[in-house]
């Protein structure tokens, strides 16, 4: 009896990211004698904890098919919210945050009720919701950066230590975050259908799955997560920033490609997305330890885009 190993093996959106990661860390290991220790994969961690939880929602909306321009800019605004909030008006910090993440939410509402109300493409009105939320950050603070802000929205970026290793509670939220979303995606009824959506909208709809409810549920639940992320950047960075979150969009778009995700919908999985987010964190760290400039970082980021992008149309084809 033969033993079938393309039967066995898990497919090579799936196997790609591993090898890519694993690969990236041997090759920085033998680079640098500073990269292989854990207050490095700890930094690498805090590093990209912020889009870690933006390319999250992404994740969602780009499993329907769609995607999200939008999201760097509705985190920019969810920080200044809550920061503005907190010291102008002496808001409660509690209060102040739930206030930026409520921010978020409204849009992801607007997103999503253009979306599968109006019928407008994605891109298009992501793109237009982008616009508005940097328009509404820059007026909002007049350009300027909060500062002391409560001792409270700091707590994310506290440490506790593991031996050696310092850890951020961020860190730890990001990674509890992962957790939860790869429970609903493959334990839950909606998670499920997200894929269905994804696959074929007309399809899942003639089933009897309410694909209006669910599209606006998951740009809903996106902008939350958008408005976590909004609290990390405050917290790593310890203010609100207006000019925050500008690439964020595009970087959380790259962690998901380079996770396996097609850009088509319907395929692909939340921790997936974790190894992509960790990929273009690793390149990034390593080449700094290398003491390359930041332009040629963004060269490779650029590549491996396109190499993950066209492995997904190839595999698109085949399906």
């Amino acid at each position: 009896m033969k033993l079938n190993l393309k039967e066995h093996l898990p497919p090579l959106s799936a196997l790609g990211p591993i090898i890519a990661l694993l690969v990236a860390s041997i090759f920085f290991t033998w680079q640098s004698e500073h990269f292989f220790s854990g207050q490095n994969f700890s930094l690498i961690l805090q590093q990209v904890m912020v889009v870690g939880v933006i390319a999250i929602g992404q994740t969602l909306i780009i499993l329907t098919a769609g995607i999200d321009l939008s999201c760097g800019m509705m985190m920019a605004l969810g920080s200044i919210v809550m920061t503005k909030f907190a010291t102008d008006l002496g808001m409660n910090p509690y209060l102040a945050i739930l206030c930026g993440m409520l921010a978020c939410v409204l849009i992801g509402f607007l997103n999503g009720a253009l979306v599968t109300m109006v019928k407008l493409p994605p891109f298009i009105v992501t793109l237009g919701t982008m616009n508005i939320a940097f328009a509404v950050t820059q007026l909002y603070s007049h350009a300027q950066t909060i500062t002391d802000i409560p001792e409270m929205m700091s707590f994310f970026g506290n440490t506790f230590s593991i031996g050696q290793t310092t850890v951020t509670y961020g860190t730890v939220l990001m990674l509890a975050l992962y957790g939860l979303t790869w429970l609903y995606l493959r334990d839950t009824a909606p998670g499920r259908h997200i894929y269905a959506i994804g696959n074929n909208p007309e399809a899942a709809r003639l089933t009897g799955i309410a694909t209006g409810k669910i599209m606006l549920g998951i740009y809903m639940m996106a902008g939350l997560f958008y408005g976590v992320a909004a609290l990390l950047s405050v917290a790593r960075m310890g203010v609100g920033d207006p000019q925050g979150g500008q690439t964020d969009n595009l970087d959380s778009i790259t962690a998901v490609v380079l996770g396996g995700t097609s850009l088509f919908g319907g395929r692909g999985s939340i921790l997936g997305t974790l190894i992509g987010v960790l990929i273009v964190g690793v390149f990034r760290n390593g080449l700094t330890l290398m003491g390359v400039p930041s332009v040629y970082q963004v060269l490779v980021t650029g590549v491996l885009v396109i190499l993950a992008v066209a492995t997904d149309q190839l595999t698109h084809k085949k399906g």
